[in-house]
């Protein structure tokens, strides 16, 4: 007891350190948002508004469209999570009950395509968009997103078609359904947690995106949120503190939300992917 006690006290405290460090930006940006600007250009700044106000958030959405903005930041994420998971859980099925040399090739590119960097991907999505005549589009940029996700969406529901029992299926086969109608009627109910996960996985990816909706959408009327948070920085760099921190508050609360319900569901994905039956 005596030699496990100090090494818990030291998990306890660098975990504890952990969490301060990620919930330091949020508390101060959340702090920000609430400040009257006599504080925000004060040489001395306190962690709590001593005259909190709600101005910051009525200059935001006088100043820049936020309500059209998160719409299409919505159409855009609600497009690319629908479509993610149509693809990626057939594609998920083939990869996990196949497994066969093109099916670890498969998995293997899937692993490696996460580390390409935006900008070398940028390019070619441009000029496919362009034949397609779907620049300056949210259709366009759903595409994008749905490009982006589909690896990691096929690597979450691999593992969860891998601990579905392969019985099940052989007891299907064996009454006369098809591999379509298995997927449809015995697999696909039991991957309803894992596709929900999915989904909601690849609805915040598209949330949060900017490089992407940066470089594809010109039309202010078309900008997605993250873009539009960009506009609280004026010309020469200088940023509206108050305004562009009540905008971002807002911007960020569905993400976290999401995640929130869907962090259990991908941990306990990596551990299902991790274990044979």
């Amino acid at each position: 007891m005596r030699t496990g006690l100090p090494a818990r006290v030291g998990q306890y405290t660098a975990l504890l350190a952990y969490l301060v460090f990620l919930a330091l930006p949020f508390l101060w940006l959340l702090s920000t948002a609430f400040k009257p600007p006599r504080e925000l250009g004060s040489l001395h700044p306190t962690w709590l508004p001593r005259d909190p106000t709600l101005a910051n958030f009525r200059q935001a959405f006088d100043e820049q469209p936020l309500l059209h903005a998160a719409l299409n930041s919505l159409l855009a994420a609600l497009g690319a999570a629908v479509l993610a998971v149509l693809i990626a859980t057939p594609a998920a099925y083939a990869v996990a009950r196949h497994r066969t040399r093109l099916a670890r090739a498969v998995t293997g590119w899937v692993v490696v395509s996460q580390a390409f960097p935006f900008v070398l991907l940028i390019i070619p999505l441009f000029l496919v968009l362009k034949n397609l005549r779907m620049i300056d589009s949210v259709p366009g940029l759903v595409l994008v997103y749905v490009v982006w996700a589909l690896p990691f969406a096929l690597w979450m529901l691999a593992g969860y078609v891998r601990a579905v029992p392969r019985e099940l299926e052989e007891a299907a086969a064996v009454d006369g359904a098809g591999r379509v109608r298995t997927l449809v009627s015995v697999t696909a109910p039991l991957l309803a947690p894992g596709i929900v996960a999915t989904g909601l996985f690849a609805f915040v990816t598209a949330w949060n995106e900017f490089f992407f909706a940066l470089v594809l959408l010109k039309t202010p009327e078309k900008q997605t949120l993250p873009v539009v948070l960009t506009h609280f920085i004026g010309a020469e760099g200088v940023a509206d503190l108050g305004p562009l921190a009540a905008a971002a508050f807002l911007a960020t609360l569905p993400s976290l939300a999401v995640f929130a319900l869907i962090q259990r569901r991908i941990t306990g994905n990596m551990l299902t992917g991790a274990v044979k039956s």
